[in-house]
């Protein structure tokens, strides 16, 4: 099933290096303009695209804008034919001033270079934590670039492979034949970790699956009367099957009736993240083990499903599980209608064998988009908060009241609250380098 591959991270780095705008709105190029339109409301990001537009633009024109300097003791300020105006003066008005007049040009290719190691962590949020941050930042730092000798290196590997450069932009690469590395984000984040001698793994950050397998799905939904999802939260990735739940329409959404998830209770606490990113309703069904070493989450599962299908007027069901033993309940009803959401490396040759056979759909969870960091952050967070209240818990008010009592202070009200104020209200945490934790006052 042909996947599509993604081009958010190519269309952030577009930005960011100063690809031109009329690539983005152009449909038939990679990167997207909606994301260019998101990052030119970002000042941190309009200031690194603009400073790399200028650099590629000094890059591009070294000798004539030299010539000017030298022999008409120009400024690159007053050469809009040679150095974009809009990108100095979108600059000026984002309080980044580059240097006046010059005796040479090097020097403010050099005071660009050292803006840009300044500024190019302060885009680092707009990627996703999942994404090798120094690996990206290392693309917009010229090599020695705050040398003569360096910025000289740079330029004769960059005049050398010029039409190697994606759109003639400036970046620090191993310039070489390659395509357009920006074609798509498969592509770009393969390279990139290839480049620092690292392998890049987790396509399903960078692709999707393809239109056949959503339209199957879609198609699924359609002919359905009533749809439940039932999943076997022993044998599926909580946060791979709420990625793939959020990546389908709304509409189609909208005719699955609920999700019940059947979950023993050693499972992991991370199912609750489903409530937080869909609208359907779901039903979770925590099941006890008689014996510890045997799960009733297959029995509960059939049982639970036969019930929807003879009771609620459910027709069709959308199983998430790897594992082999829900044929049992497909065989048990077989009028009802199954599509089957399994994994890659957890489900065998023979269920899909057999479900192939049956003219059962079935379709992998983890091709489906996870390049977003809202799930699994948002399910971090979640769990931090619960630990915190069960492990810091107190009343501030409480607590000073037993220590007047216990050090026999006294002071008028006035005086607690300045107290109050000026040390118990700026209280805040510190974390050592072994991870201890330790609450401090404001110090005197």
């Amino acid at each position: 099933m042909a996947e599509e591959h993604t081009r958010n991270i190519v269309s952030l780095a577009a930005y960011l290096l100063g690809v031109p705008r009329k690539i983005f709105e152009n449909e038939y190029e990679p990167p997207l303009a909606e994301v260019y339109e998101k990052l030119d409301k970002d000042k941190n990001a309009r200031i690194v695209r603009n400073l790399c537009i200028v650099r590629t633009s000094i890059e591009r024109n070294f000798k004539a804008i030299n010539d000017r300097i030298r022999q008409e003791c120009r400024s690159i300020l007053t050469m809009p034919d040679l150095v974009p105006m809009e990108a100095l003066t979108q600059l000026s008005e984002d309080g980044v001033y580059l240097g006046g007049r010059k005796k040479r040009l090097v020097q403010h290719l050099v005071e660009v270079n050292g803006l840009l190691s300044d500024r190019i962590n302060n885009c680092r949020e707009l990627f996703p934590l999942w994404l090798n941050w120094q690996y990206v930042r290392d693309i917009f730092l010229m090599p020695k670039g705050l040398s003569e000798a360096g910025t000289k290196e740079a330029a004769a590997l960059y005049y050398a492979n010029l039409s190697f450069y994606p759109y003639q932009v400036y970046l620090n690469w191993p310039a070489s034949d390659q395509g357009n590395i920006l074609f798509h984000d498969l592509k770009f984040v393969s390279l990139l970790y290839e480049w620092h001698n690292d392998k890049f793994t987790d396509f399903s950050k960078v692709s999707d699956v393809g239109k056949l397998t959503k339209g199957s799905i879609y198609d699924f939904l359609e002919g359905s009367g009533k749809t439940v999802v039932v999943v076997d939260c022993e044998n599926s990735d909580p946060y791979r099957l709420c990625a793939a739940i959020n990546d389908l329409s709304r509409e189609m959404l909208g005719k699955i009736a609920k999700i019940i998830l059947f979950d023993d209770v050693h499972t992991a606490t991370a199912w609750k993240i489903l409530d937080t990113y869909t609208d359907i309703p779901i039903e979770h069904v925590l099941i006890e083990r008689i014996k510890q070493s045997k799960s009733l989450v297959d029995i509960r599962l059939t049982a639970g499903a036969c019930r929807e299908f003879y009771q609620n007027g459910v027709d069709s069901f959308i199983i998430a599980s790897s594992d082999s033993d829900y044929w049992g309940l497909i065989s048990s009803l077989p009028k009802a209608r199954f599509l089957v959401m399994v994994e890659h490396g957890k489900c065998g040759p023979d269920i899909k064998a057999a479900l192939m056979n049956s003219g059962i759909f079935y379709c992998y969870i983890d091709d489906f988009y996870s390049g977003s960091n809202d799930i699994k952050i948002g399910a971090l967070v979640r769990e931090i908060y619960r630990y915190l209240d069960q492990a810091v818990r107190f009343n501030v008010n409480e607590m000073l009241e037993e220590v007047f009592q216990s050090t026999r202070v006294c002071m008028s009200e006035a005086e607690k609250r300045q107290f109050y104020q000026r040390f118990i209200k700026p209280m805040h945490l510190e974390i050592s380098e072994d991870g201890d934790v330790s609450i401090k006052l404001q110090s005197r």
